[in-house]
């Protein structure tokens, strides 16, 4: 095995790990919520508090692995996340277990930034596509085989063991770091830019906070939503009038005007807008509407995981024989058509095109994120790449975020407007009643609970189709910002 290759599989250990916690959880979460006694609101903590730990802590990865040495900053986030993945397992009520989750997403925000700009820096320029290509398969496939694996797990051993698994892949990251990668110079003279930070951080969790609470409160009917929106509104524009502004900032915003780079970001964000919002929808979907069980409902969601290695066996073939554009152009395609086919679903569909649309649109997301990643470091200078990948991953994770909280409040308006709809049609001169199966007789009460829960079932089918119509047309958004997109050169390295 290359020095290349163990370096390769070293760090991907360490990625793996951080993007399968993001929604191993998923389909845990009823499960959790009877053991920490915690309200079905209360338990979604355990996912946003994750993310934004993990956004907030994203940014200052630069700053810290340039202080520290890259290296010893790796390790110790891995060794970080770790033993907060062990303290998770362990917690024994929902306070703990919030305060250990976003624990372990602080400490795993380096992991996926420095992760790949050792890739970067360890295969040359020509090389990025297929760098990327390896490295993509981590950060696609572990959101996507999460609930798969968070199922299996919960149903034959314990829902506690889906934080305990990852005590032997952290390990076998640490040794492998430890023994393939090589240090960086360390600059302990670079500052650290605290005002930027703080700005930032109560821009991004009072931003969070308010997606995450908005619904729940009344939006902005609620004062705390307001002040909630105020807050975050303010500090980010005073982040980014400070970073324009102060001689060494928290973050270097020059990184925007490199065209690549600037484009690439944005597509990134919308395209996890998309990607891990039907994660999240899809769990639920399958086991609370279609009645599928944990384990089963972990099976078919695995044919999104083999679409997406599949595609990345095929761009890091393609790669510098294929435009880039051209790939990921046809990727937002395939994803926005299988999610027109989700928005296509009823309540007797079929497993096999749950599974074809969900390969579908693994194969899909697959062919996007490789040639993307490589594009949008392409132009951007080396010494600008752990603080482009810190901003790059920042970026993934709020449009996560995002996406997950519009769309769950989508559906929850969704269920109640077509509830009410469907209701509004319940009456004694309905034609459908009169032909109704006794058990929905109007005059008995059985009957009437009996029209009740189908009334429900129904509203809840329309909502989710309406959430997944929504989704099909984020891929298409970007089209033409990939156009803009200067494409990857595969010379030779200068």
């Amino acid at each position: 095995m290359t020095s290349k290759a163990l370096v390769t599989a070293s760090i991907m250990a360490a990625t793996v790990m951080h993007a399968l916690d993001m929604t191993i959880a998923n389909v845990a979460l009823p499960h959790m919520q009877g053991t920490l006694l915690a309200t079905q609101d209360q338990i979604s903590w355990v996912l946003t508090s994750y993310v934004v730990a993990s956004a907030i802590m994203t940014p200052p990865t630069g700053i810290l692995a340039a202080r520290m040495g890259r290296k010893r900053f790796f390790q110790w986030s891995i060794a970080g996340f770790t033993v907060a993945s062990l303290l998770c397992g362990f917690a024994s009520s929902l306070s703990e277990m919030v305060f250990f989750r976003l624990l372990q997403g602080a400490c795993g925000a380096a992991l996926i930034p420095v992760s790949q700009a050792i890739l970067l820096d360890t295969y040359p320029r020509e090389r990025h596509a297929q760098a990327m290509a390896m490295w993509g398969v981590g950060i696609m496939v572990g959101p996507i085989l999460g609930p798969t694996v968070g199922g299996y797990l919960t149903e034959l051993y314990d829902w506690r063991w889906i934080f305990f698994i990852n005590l032997p892949i952290g390990i076998i990251a640490m040794l492998g770091v430890a023994a393939t990668v090589p240090e960086t110079p360390r600059d302990p003279n670079r500052t650290f830019d605290f005002t930027g930070f703080a700005l930032l951080t109560l821009a991004v969790g009072s931003f969070q906070l308010m997606l995450d609470r908005g619904e729940l409160e009344g939006w902005f009917d609620s004062t705390e939503i307001v002040i909630e929106a105020v807050i975050a509104g303010l500090c980010c524009y005073g982040f980014i009038v400070h970073s324009w502004t102060a001689d060494r900032p928290f973050l270097d915003l020059n990184l925007m005007r490199d065209r690549n780079y600037g484009i690439g970001v944005l597509l990134i964000f919308l395209i996890n807008l998309m990607m891990l919002a039907t994660l999240a929808l899809l769990p639920a979907f399958l086991q609370g509407l279609l009645g599928y069980p944990i384990v089963e409902t972990g099976y078919l969601m695995m044919p999104r995981g083999i679409g997406t290695m599949i595609a990345m066996l095929v761009v890091g073939r393609i790669s510098g024989t294929v435009d880039a554009r051209l790939i990921v152009t046809v990727g937002l395609l395939l994803t926005s058509l299988s999610m027109w086919e989700m928005s296509l679903f009823n309540m007797n569909v079929d497993e096999h095109l749950i599974i074809v649309t969900g390969a579908l649109q693994g194969f899909g997301m697959g062919l996007i994120f490789s040639p993307l990643s490589a594009m949008t470091f392409s132009t951007l200078a080396p010494h600008l790449r752990t603080d482009g990948a810190a901003v790059f991953s920042l970026l993934r994770n709020l449009g996560s975020s995002i996406g997950v909280s519009v769309m769950i409040a989508m559906l929850s308006q969704g269920r109640q407007l077509h509830r009410s709809q469907l209701v509004e049609h319940v009456t004694p001169f309905s034609p459908a009643l009169k032909d109704a199966p006794d058990g929905f007789a109007l005059d008995t009460l059985s009957g009437l609970m009996r029209l009740s829960e189908e009334i429900s079932r129904q509203a809840d089918m329309l909502a989710y189709l309406g959430d997944f119509h929504v989704l099909m047309l984020v891929p298409l958004i970007p089209l033409p910002l990939v156009l803009i997109l200067r494409p990857q050169s595969y010379g030779k390295r200068a």
